[in-house]
C-alpha cells in the first residue's frame, strides 16, 4: 500500500562536477516545497546505501546561505561511487537489501544524480520495483562533464568544464609566447574524454580577437595517426615559435590502442570496466621532442576540469539546479524509470527547457561528437561545434569569499 508524501532519498555517483551540488540543492528545495517529510542523502551513492550510510539533509542545509554555498561547492557533497549493480538474475540479494532499506526509511522517491553508469542503476532499480510491485519511484538527474548522455542536448557540469578548458587553453597559449627556444616549443594539453570529444573540442573556445586558439584539436571519435601528427607539428614550427595542441585522453591509433598505453601500461580498471587513462600528453611530448628536437611541455588538466567551481558557468549552475528540481517534480507526479533531459529552445538568445525520457533509451549509451562537427583533416572542430557550446559557458557565479578564498559548504562528520 502506497503512502504519498513520505520521504525522498538522493545520491550522487560517478565523476563529480562544478555543478553537481547545484542539482542536489534543486532536489532538496523542490522536495521540501512539495511537502515531503525528510530528504535523505546517500553517502557515496548506492554503495553507501548498501552499507546504510545516509544523512538527513535538513540537518546540514539549515538556511538560505547553506543552500547558496552548496550550489557553489565543487565535487560531490554527499560523496560519490563507481559501483555497478549486478544484473537482477545474477544477485537478487543485493536488490532485496536495497529495497529493504528503502522500505525501512519509507522512501517514496529515489533520485540519482549521475552519468551513463548512474542511469544504468536507475534502470535496474526501476525494473526491480516493477517486478516486485514496490511503490518507490526512481528518476535520474543528468550529470557529467563528458556531455555524452543520449537524448539530452547537453548535461549539467559540461558548461563549467568547457569554460575552464577554454580559459586555461587560452592562458597556456599566451604563456607560450613568453620565451623563445632555439627549435621552438610544442605544448600538448591533455583533456578528459574517453570516447567522446565534447570536452576536448571546447579548447576551441580560446579563439577570439586576441587569440587564434590552439593549433590542433584531436578528439577520440577519430583514429589518431602518429606520423601525420609529427609532420603537422614540424610544419607548424616552421611558421611559428610556439605550438599548442589539445588532445583527448582517449585518442587511439587505427588499431584501437590508446595512445597513453604506448608510453606505459594502464593497470587500474573500475567496476564498469573503464581503464584509467593518463599519460597521453606525456607520451606525445616525448615523441615530438625526440623527432623534432624542440622544447616540449605536457599539461594534464585532470581533476581541475571538473572541480574548478571558481570559474563555473552561470548558465550551467542554473540549469543544474533546474534539472534537480525537474527530477523531483517528475517523480512526485508519478514518473519512474525516467531521466530528465535538457531541450535547447534557441541559441540567440539562449533558452532551454526540460523533458523526461525513458532511462532504458539512455543507460549504457554514448552520444559522440558528430563527424560533421570535426574538420575534414580531423584535427579541429568546426564553427557548428563552437556555436553549440558557447551559450553553455556564459555568465559567472561569484564564490562566497572568506579571507580571499572561496567558502564551501562543509559539515564535520561525514566529510572527515
Amino acid at each position: 500500500m502506497k503512502i504519498s508524501k513520505r520521504n525522498v532519498i538522493v545520491g550522487q555517483s560517478g565523476g563529480p562536477t562544478a555543478a553537481i551540488n547545484s542539482s542536489l540543492a534543486g532536489v532538496y528545495r523542490t522536495a521540501r516545497d512539495r511537502g515531503y517529510k525528510k530528504v535523505y542523502g546517500m553517502l557515496h551513492g548506492v554503495q553507501g546505501l548498501l552499507q546504510e550510510r545516509y544523512i538527513d539533509l535538513s540537518e546540514h542545509i539549515t538556511n538560505e546561505l547553506d543552500a547558496e554555498l552548496l550550489k557553489r561547492t565543487p565535487a560531490a557533497y554527499l560523496g560519490s561511487c563507481r559501483y555497478k549493480l549486478p544484473e537482477i538474475h545474477e544477485d537478487k540479494a543485493v536488490y532485496d537489501k536495497i529495497f529493504g532499506i528503502l522500505e525501512k526509511l519509507e522512501i517514496d522517491v529515489f533520485i540519482y544524480i549521475g552519468g551513463n553508469d548512474s542511469m544504468d542503476t536507475i534502470k535496474k532499480l526501476s525494473d526491480y520495483a516493477i517486478i516486485t510491485g514496490f511503490p518507490t519511484r526512481f528518476v535520474g538527474c543528468p550529470k557529467t562533464i563528458d556531455n555524452d548522455l543520449a537524448l539530452t542536448d547537453h548535461t549539467p557540469g559540461y558548461g563549467s568544464a568547457a569554460k575552464y578548458i577554454g580559459t586555461s587553453v587560452k592562458e597556456i597559449i599566451r604563456d607560450g609566447f613568453c620565451l623563445e627556444y632555439p627549435h621552438g616549443l610544442v605544448t600538448i594539453v591533455e583533456i578528459m574524454g574517453r570516447n567522446a570529444g565534447w570536452l576536448t573540442g571546447s579548447a576551441a573556445l580560446a579563439q577570439g580577437e586576441d587569440c587564434t586558439g590552439p593549433d590542433m584539436i584531436y578528439l577520440p571519435e577519430l583514429s589518431f595517426d602518429l606520423k601525420t601528427f609529427v609532420e603537422k607539428c614540424r610544419k607548424l614550427l616552421e611558421k611559428k615559435a610556439s605550438v599548442v595542441v589539445a588532445v583527448s585522453e582517449g585518442i587511439r591509433t587505427e588499431d584501437g590502442k590508446y595512445v597513453c598505453e604506448l608510453g606505459s601500461s594502464v593497470d587500474f580498471v573500475d567496476a564498469f570496466g573503464h581503464k584509467q587513462l593518463t599519460g597521453t600528453a606525456s607520451y606525445l611530448a616525448s615523441l615530438i621532442a625526440g623527432e623534432l628536437g624542440c622544447k616540449t611541455r605536457a599539461i594534464e588538466l585532470s581533476t581541475l576540469q571538473r572541480s574548478a567551481s571558481h570559474s563555473a558557468s552561470r548558465v550551467d549552475i542554473l540549469e543544474a539546479y533546474q534539472v534537480g528540481g525537474a527530477a523531483m517534480k517528475a517523480a512526485d507526479e508519478g514518473d519512474s524509470g525516467k531521466m530528465v533531459t535538457i531541450v535547447r529552445l534557441s541559441d540567440d538568445p539562449y533558452q532551454s527547457g526540460t523533458e523526461v525520457k525513458d532511462v532504458h533509451k539512455i543507460a549504457n549509451d554514448e552520444r559522440l561528437v558528430p563527424r560533421e562537427w570535426v574538420n575534414k583533416a580531423g584535427d579541429y572542430v568546426t564553427e557548428e561545434f563552437i556555436t553549440y557550446v558557447r551559450p553553455l559557458i556564459q555568465g559567472d557565479v561569484s564564490p562566497v569569499m572568506v579571507d580571499g578564498i572561496p567558502r564551501h559548504l562543509y559539515k564535520k562528520g561525514f566529510h572527515d
